[in-house]
Parts: C-alpha cells; structure tokens; sequence
C-alpha cells in the first residue's frame, strides 16, 4: 500500500516545530549504510535545515534539505 502524500510545505512546518528541540536522526547513506545521529534543530532556513550534533569531541553540525525527507534518505523522529 502507497504512503499518504505529503507536501514539501508540511515537511517544513514539522521541522519548524521542532527547531530547537532535541530529534534522533536516520540518514541512509546508500548500500545499505544507515548512520543515526541525535542532536539539535539550530537554524530553519527556505530551503535546508542545520542539525547541531551531539558530540562530546566536536562541535559538528549537519544540513539536509526537506526534500531529503520527502524523499526518505533522512528520517527525523522527536527525543523523548
């Protein structure tokens, strides 16, 4: 069964809410390489979102774009 269609707009609106949340991340990398990472939502911007890290070693952050979730590549959940 297909998945309900969801807009780029409503991708944008659920990371709106949780900018500045914590969220535990899924990224697939391809050939079966899927890397989880938990962090921040920092900065919201028109077209990609930034992810502070957490990481004790290194103050790294991460930027997809929202079509990386419509797509699936990227899967971003809420910390609880």
């Amino acid at each position: 069964m297909k998945e309900p269609q969801t807009s780029l707009e409503d991708v944008k609106s659920q990371i709106l809410m949780l900018k500045g949340k914590g969220v535990e991340m899924q990224i697939n990398h391809g050939r079966k390489k899927i890397r989880k990472y938990s962090g921040v939502i920092e900065d919201v911007y028109h077209s990609v979102f930034v992810v502070k890290l957490d990481n004790a070693l290194a103050n790294e952050k991460v930027s997809y774009s929202y079509s990386d979730i419509l797509c699936g590549d990227v899967k971003i959940a809420a910390k609880h």
